[in-house]
């Protein structure tokens, strides 16, 4: 049985209670406002429980199509469906290009709400799982979570790229193969100001040397046979 948390945002209190019960029959808890400025206030006070919003277009107090983006300010993760009693395909086009996952008419079938209901949760509750999983492995980057171990030169050599992360300073990591350089990149990367870019390691033994300092510094154009033009690394 489909669960999550659903706001139902409708100024026709009788469609709110049938729409509302069908879906509680469903599985799913449903909050629900007579307006959007309440909808609204809801969205902000539980913006990490309601996975759909399923608002009327014609509001008393704003258009459902203007009020969308509202909607996924303050609930990013969020997936908005819009229901009208008088649907055209300009304004579907309209509303899914403002981001909103669906386009419903009133009046469909039961079984076509709970489809797209199913459907938009699902998305909502794995973009949920996507966002704890980045925050997760975000976390365990910044914090050097990843380098296990307690010895006193470890302990030493993780302090000192503590300290070299959040500056600007180039940094060099010696050691044998296996001794964990590529680890320590990555959780100084990870507790950068880089940190959203992306991280990219590259195996310099594969590279002769005049390629790889072509690769990592660029080059002027006829460097050397097949220099057509300027060249500057990725940054």
């Amino acid at each position: 049985m489909p669960t999550g948390t659903i706001l139902l945002i409708d100024d026709e209190t009788q469609l709110r209670t049938v729409v509302g019960r069908l879906l509680e029959l469903e599985g799913y808890t449903v909050w629900q406002a007579p307006d959007a400025r309440r909808g609204l206030q809801t969205l902000h006070d539980h913006a990490d429980d309601i996975l759909l919003v399923l608002s009327d277009v014609k509001l008393p107090d704003g258009y459902g199509v203007e009020l969308l983006p509202r909607y996924k300010a303050q609930a990013p993760l969020a997936e908005v469906v819009l229901m009208t009693a008088y649907g055209t395909v300009a304004d579907g086009v309209r509303a899914m290009k403002a981001g909103a996952f669906d386009y419903l008419t009133k009046g469909d079938s039961d079984d076509q709400l709970l489809v797209v209901a199913e459907r938009a949760v699902e998305k909502a509750r794995l973009q949920h799982r996507v966002a704890d999983l980045e925050r997760q492995v975000a976390g365990a980057q910044s914090t050097f979570d990843a380098i296990i171990g307690h010895a006193p030169a470890l302990e030493a050599a993780k302090h000192l790229a503590r300290q070299a992360a959040p500056t600007d300073a180039t940094v060099l990591l010696g050691g044998p193969t296996g001794a964990g350089k590529e680890l320590f990149a990555q959780a100084i990367h990870g507790a950068s100001g880089r940190r959203n870019k992306a991280f990219v390691a590259v195996n310099c033994s594969a590279f002769s040397c005049e390629l790889l300092e072509s690769e990592l510094f660029g080059y002027k154009k006829g460097a050397f046979t097949g220099a057509q033009a300027v060249s500057f690394p990725c940054k």
